[in-house]
């Protein structure tokens, strides 16, 4: 990562988790300054096919961060999980998350 990012342990997710999460919004973030560049030095129409290209490829890497985000979050609250009533109203919430964002 360009810029350190001070990691804040907490109930959420792991260290390691989050670590892995900013590496790869790191990487779309590069890819996204990629794409600023294409479009600035596009001239013929050949160069949009490129432009829209990589976009779509950080739509679909921001896609899977945001999979790799939930798929975090369930691990996580799952060993955490108390109870089976605390298993279930994660799962409720995480229910939630997805039919709100997805």
């Amino acid at each position: 990562m360009a810029e350190s990012v001070k990691i804040v342990e907490g109930r959420a997710l792991t260290g390691q988790q989050k670590k892995d999460l900013l590496n790869r919004l790191a990487r779309i973030e590069g890819q996204l300054r990629g794409v600023q560049k294409l479009i600035a030095l596009a001239a013929e129409p050949s160069d949009c096919d490129a432009v829209a290209q990589q976009m779509a490829a950080a739509r679909k890497a921001l896609d899977r961060s945001f999979v790799q985000l939930l798929t975090a979050t369930v691990v996580t609250h799952s060993e955490q999980a108390g109870s089976l009533e605390d298993a279930r109203a994660t799962a409720a919430r995480l229910a939630a998350l997805l039919d709100k964002f997805a």
